[in-house]
């Protein structure tokens, strides 16, 4: 029975603001409640230290996920590079070309003096591992009967994969720093590169590489000068919020009476069956509405306020048996986009009707409403207490969201295709998470959600999601980097060793240079979101 209004309380604490050790632990996963604090830093080759626009945070994981969300597919050939530079004896020629989505062309030339070092020890290689008919091992075989017993096409082949090898890392020098892991694409086809040496004893090939992002401020370092309206839902106002659960437990501790000889007050409780259908106003005709309709429906009248509006003042009066209809309309801030200001005519018939028989609220039930209590002032001083804080925790949650939806909206950044598809993967590798969590998957249905084609359509139909997420986390990297933020080492160390302790406590593998770097964006996105709330203009409504 859809009634009840979508206008609720605050959204979930982002997990690096207010953290209890350890940060990371085998139990924990990412949720989607919030999944635009989730992002896997990019891993920059060959790189010393981090580019200022590659760092990320990101937020707990779960270390071993039993769910496999497969890569996307990519036409080039991704390469494994080699940081170890081998000398070459001549120089190769590099030409930079600059593309869309933060995305590098490096053409490149390898000379004929690199390509015949690089043939000369395929040869040697292959003249310490064959063993050729007629020749002792360790004796050198002449060079043209090798080729001929190992193949001149192998030999080829060989000679071609041991120049890549040996010049991709000196290629890929001028984007040091800057290149994605697991980006790095061969885009030449292996019969060119076969057919280009054979005819001219030169090596030819073009790679593509995503480089870090660069972040853009608009306006250039808006976020010193924050000025932010955080929305405060009603609901969560300290004392309506402790008067409300205190009748929540006085109502626990009475017993229901069932009622014939008058209509529903306020303060009842009834039974309603509940069907509902679209106005012909539009002259689409009479349609009925499933997601209202239900059987059975137990109906508070205290909670009037959580459901349909003007819903309760249509039921009031209504008696055991009896049946009303009456038109409400949706509002236009329905969870329900489809019935948003849609006109309904509403049929509810009772089938039960119970009145509440309290026991008088005083000092005798404080231990009742409260284990401890002596006294009902102490029952209301606790729970109010408890609300205030609850209070706090939300204001604070909806202040930390609003500044963070606010940076994302003040940079551009080019993408990487690899970072989108690698964030797109992990939202979605969380999804599955959080559905196996909840409900028990089939391995038929697992391998269904985890196919190729969810993990595309998925990407495809979340693109502004996964780009606001990447968007967010280089804004708050950004951050800590421009105003050299810091946090104190030793707790680092502290909240590393808890983690680790944590996992090793669950009997989990864990990478500790992984579990350091996950803790350490952890912090640092706190300490900007700290940095961001002493320097911003923040401003409350209650809405």
């Amino acid at each position: 029975m859809e009634l009840c209004s979508s206008t609720t309380t605050t959204t979930t604490t982002p997990p690096f603001l207010r953290f209890k050790s350890p940060l990371i632990s085998p139990t924990s996963y990412l949720s989607l409640s919030k999944p635009l604090l989730q992002s896997n830093k990019p891993t920059l080759y060959l790189s010393q230290k981090p580019s200022p626009s590659s760092r990320q945070f990101s937020l707990l994981q779960h270390p071993s996920p039993r769910i496999t969300i497969p890569q996307a597919a990519s036409s080039p050939s991704a390469v494994a590079l080699d940081t170890v530079k081998d000398p070459l004896p001549a120089d190769i020629q590099v030409t930079e070309t600059q593309e869309a989505n933060s995305r590098v062309r490096l053409s490149v030339e390898v000379p004929s003096a690199v390509c015949d070092d690089c043939y000369k020890r395929v040869i040697n290689e292959f003249m310490k591992q064959a063993k050729v008919p007629g020749f002792r091992p360790g004796k050198k075989v002449p060079e043209s009967i090798l080729v001929s017993f190992v193949g001149k096409q192998h030999v080829l082949k060989a000679t071609i994969e041991s120049i890549l090898k040996r010049t991709l890392s000196h290629a890929m020098f001028s984007v040091t720093g800057r290149a994605l892991k697991d980006s790095i694409r061969i885009l030449t086809k292996f019969q060119e590169m076969e057919k280009t040496y054979s005819s001219l004893n030169l090596l030819r090939y073009d790679v593509i590489v995503d480089v870090a992002p660069e972040v853009k401020w608009i306006p250039e370092d808006g976020y010193k000068n924050l000025k932010i309206i955080v929305e405060i839902d009603s609901d969560i106002d300290a004392e309506r919020a402790a008067e409300q659960e205190l009748r929540r437990r006085h109502k626990s501790l009475g017993s229901m009476r069932i009622v014939t000889d008058r209509g529903l007050q306020i303060g009842d409780v009834a039974v309603l069956d509940i069907s509902a259908t679209t106005s012909d106003q539009d002259g689409a005709g009479v349609q009925k509405i499933p997601s209202a309709e239900s059987k059975g429906f137990h109906f508070d009248t205290e909670d009037g306020d959580k459901v349909l509006p003007d819903f309760l003042n249509s039921v009031v009066g209504i008696q055991r048996g009896e049946t009303k209809s009456f038109p409400l309309v949706f509002p236009e801030s329905w969870r329900q986009e489809n019935l948003r200001g849609v006109h309904a005519q509403f049929t509810v018939e009772c089938e039960e009707l119970f009145r509440r028989d309290l026991p008088e609220l005083d000092d005798s039930l404080a231990d009742k409403l409260l284990p401890g209590c002596t006294t009902l002032e102490q029952v209301k001083e606790s729970l109010l207490q408890r609300c205030k804080e609850v209070e706090q925790t939300a204001k604070e949650q909806a202040t930390d969201n609003a500044i963070l939806d606010q940076l994302r909206k003040m940079i551009e950044v080019d993408i990487p295709q690899s970072l989108f598809e690698e964030q797109g993967r992990q939202l979605y590798g969380s999804k599955l998470l959080e559905i196996q969590a909840n409900m028990k998957l089939s391995e038929q249905q697992l391998a269904s959600l985890s196919s190729p084609k969810a993990v595309n359509e998925y990407l495809e139909n979340q693109k502004e999601n996964i780009a606001g997420v990447i968007n967010q986390n280089l804004a708050v990297g950004d951050i800590f980097k421009r105003e050299n933020l810091q946090f104190p080492t030793e707790e680092l160390v502290t909240e590393v060793e808890n983690s680790i302790a944590e996992f090793k406590r669950h009997k989990q593998e864990y990478d500790e240079e992984r579990v350091k770097e996950q803790v350490q964006e952890i912090l640092e996105g706190a300490k900007v979101l700290e940095w961001l709330k002493e320097h911003a203009d923040i401003q409350y409504s209650t809405r």
